[in-house]
């Protein structure tokens, strides 16, 4: 029998240290599986990222609707924006603004992966012929350099091209605190989308590898330290110029 999960049992929460809180799918496989950052401030919250969208964040994720809080697109990809549609004061980069207000299936790649194969249990009414994201409205467009203020915590805009072109990562200097939503996460790197682009994907890495970072949280898979974020910089690169790599 197909086992279907309902919306009590659909999200999990796991605390982290400085105030951030993972919110994930456990149900759904891990390589399709979007992390979802919640950031306490003093003043206001920071949600980075919003799931597939199956079941409400915001009814069944009481972490989400206790404070104000911004909530910002990583990237506009199905996975990551599923819920945004939920919440007021969103933020996404002006490259993928129109994305987030009309997420139409093949712009969101939820055409190329939205299918019964990401889960290792269905969520309850689930339907992917039918499956689409709810456009959201952005009430702020970000640009490389900009700062989220939260009150008593600063986050930075660092613009991250190569996944996607509007792709963006959140950086905070005092704690050295890096959400890195898809441009680089410890699991296979997506540099293939219709809208990816690998020279911007290489020179975007090549970038970060000089951001001073302590601890990454990325889009997918677990998170991680300095050593391992130089890594996983470094490996991509190797891979791009051994013998025979097409370069784009």
């Amino acid at each position: 029998m197909e086992l279907r999960i309902g919306p009590s049992q659909w999200y999990e929460t796991i605390r982290f240290a400085d105030g951030v809180t993972l919110i994930h799918e456990p149900w759904i496989k891990p390589f399709y599986r979007c992390n979802i950052w919640h950031v306490r401030g003093r003043d206001r919250d920071l949600l980075f990222d919003s799931g597939l969208g199956a079941f409400s964040l915001r009814a069944h994720v009481p972490l989400v609707s206790e404070r104000a809080l911004i909530c910002v697109a990583s990237h506009t990809h199905f996975d990551h924006i599923g819920c945004h549609h939920e919440f007021g004061g969103c933020a996404v980069h002006r490259a993928e603004a129109h994305i987030l207000a009309d997420p139409r299936n093949d712009w969101t790649l939820a055409g190329r992966y939205a299918t019964d194969e990401m889960f290792d249990a269905l969520p309850e009414g689930w339907d992917a012929a039918r499956y689409h994201v709810k456009p959201a409205v952005a009430d702020r467009i970000l640009d490389h350099g900009e700062v989220i203020s939260l009150g008593d915590r600063a986050f930075e805009v660092v613009h991250t091209p190569g996944h996607s072109p509007g792709g963006i990562g959140l950086f905070e200097a005092k704690t050295g605190i890096f959400l890195s939503g898809d441009i680089i996460y410890d699991g296979p790197l997506i540099d293939d989308a219709y809208h990816s682009d690998v020279n911007q994907y290489e020179e975007t890495l090549r970038r970060l590898s000089a951001l001073p970072v302590a601890t990454v949280h990325g889009g997918h898979f677990p998170s991680f330290g300095r050593t391992r974020f130089h890594q996983l910089i470094a490996a991509y690169l190797a891979g791009r110029h051994k013998p025979g790599c097409h370069l784009g």
